[in-house]
């Protein structure tokens, strides 16, 4: 399926979740937050939530500097 990830269109398994997401994304150590479709996903609900076929993601990552 087609879903867009931080404004660029992007081929996902049919099945996939928002868990699915970050693990193919983050660099692992696991500190982002996900929006879809302008909505925040709650971490807790990241393993039962599907995305669907023309979903816009936010996925975002913390970073330090000064």
């Amino acid at each position: 399926m087609q879903v867009t990830i931080n404004g660029e269109p992007t081929q996902l398994a049919e099945d996939a979740t928002v868990a699915d997401l970050v693990a193919e994304r983050s660099d692992g150590h696991g500190r982002v937050a996900v929006a879809r479709n302008g909505d925040v996903v709650p971490r807790s609900t990241w393993t039962t939530t599907r995305l669907t076929a023309g979903d816009s993601l936010e996925v975002l990552a913390p970073t330090a500097g000064g």
